[in-house]
């Protein structure tokens, strides 16, 4: 079945529409969602996709209904690793945690465009070379096997602020030295210069791209659909940002998550390697005739694969943050939450989400003691 463009354009158009309303309802006013409003709200866009899934079923057939629900499970799992970039950017460019909203939503906006111009790619590229599956199975089967190395040698991460396009623009464009409440820019002086919250969404959208290049061979390993791969990715990104709050604390409890990321990437790209044997046009594979001697994997089988992999990753990481707690192998102070002024100091957060100093004082956005409790009524933070 031939998806009409009328489809496309209607569904792209919902899933922007999706985006307007989660900015305007949401991000417009500075402040770091509630965990009760992170945990609606993603419950209400793992439903919207899981409800999306039902319509391909139905509409389409079962098969690509199960195409669909393999690949949104594997892209979810794989947007989780971005959620730990986006919480090393956030750290490096210390960005206020009411201001972190923004930045992931445009951020996320931008990552899906830059994912459907690589699945229109992809699909270009197989229409136009079948064997192209060899290559995607190689490079997962790389990128797997880089996760766990880089895991096992316990690999720094590189800071974004060193990326050399990011150290680029620093030096191109004016960039002021604080921030100024949640503007990507403004005029000074009547010059139009740029806060480091638009520097940030840069490294985000520069990040994300590097995610895609195992993120969209991945998916193409379980359909060759441009639509599914397209609304999979969409699907999961939705409800990213309040996925990331949701999430803050427990990220860091998930400790074999490169492991299992990588045993999935490693799965699907075997999954790969045999689809492009069994339909192999190589001439030095073989002679150029198709191999048999590994089996199809099964789309459900794929789909029961990966659900496994992530079910023992995270049972396993709880498992050991626990056992590591209770022998006090675990800084208590760990899990304090750290929060910044617009100026880039470091301070924490109290039991009731406002931004204090060491000794418990409440501060305004700006770093300075406030007289009383209440928030910063200056920019709409109050009790």
């Amino acid at each position: 079945m031939s998806v009409p463009l009328w489809i496309w354009i209607l569904t792209i158009v919902v899933v922007l529409g999706f985006f307007a309303f989660d900015f305007i309802t949401h991000v417009r006013t500075p402040h770091e969602p509630t965990l009760k409003e992170s945990g609606l709200w993603t419950l209400f866009y793992v439903g919207l996709a899981l409800l999306f899934g039902v319509v391909v079923w139905v509409v389409w057939d079962g098969e690509h209904g199960m195409q669909y629900f393999t690949g949104y499970v594997t892209e979810k799992a794989l947007s989780v690793d971005n959620l730990f970039v986006f919480a090393l950017i956030f750290g490096a460019f210390k960005i206020p945690r009411r201001y972190q909203q923004k930045v992931l939503l445009l951020g996320i906006i931008m990552a899906l465009a830059f994912r459907l111009i690589f699945i229109l790619l992809g699909q270009a590229i197989i229409a136009a070379w079948s064997d192209v599956f060899y290559l995607f199975a190689l490079f997962l089967i790389f990128t797997a096997v880089k996760l766990i190395v880089d895991e096992v040698r316990d690999a720094e991460e590189t800071s974004p602020d060193d990326m050399r396009l990011i150290r680029w623009i620093r030096k191109v464009i004016p960039v002021t030295g604080r921030y100024f409440r949640d503007h990507l820019w403004l005029k000074q002086s009547g010059k139009l210069v740029f806060t480091p919250l638009f520097v940030a969404l840069v490294a985000i959208g520069l990040v994300d791209v590097m995610f895609a290049l195992d993120s969209i061979p991945a998916i193409y390993g379980i359909t060759t659909e441009a639509f599914l791969v397209f609304t999979t990715n969409a699907f999961s990104l939705m409800g990213l940002r309040q996925m990331y709050f949701l999430l803050d604390g427990l990220l860091d409890r998930i400790v074999f998550l490169s492991y299992g990321l990588s045993a999935v990437l490693g799965f699907i790209g075997v999954k790969l390697l045999l689809h492009a044997l069994h339909n192999n046009n190589l001439p030095f594979i073989n002679g150029g005739e198709n191999v048999h001697w590994g089996p199809e994997i099964s789309t459900t089988g794929s789909l029961l694969v990966i659900v496994a992999l992530l079910t023992v990753t995270v049972v396993l990481s709880l498992w050991k943050d626990a056992r590591d707690r209770a022998q006090g192998a675990i800084d208590p102070n760990r899990s304090r939450k750290v929060d910044y002024d617009d100026f880039g100091n470091k301070h924490y957060v109290d039991e009731n989400g406002y931004m204090v100093d060491e000794n418990g004082n409440e501060l305004d956005w700006d770093g300075n003691v406030l007289s009383g409790p209440g928030g910063d009524p200056s920019g709409g933070h109050i009790h």
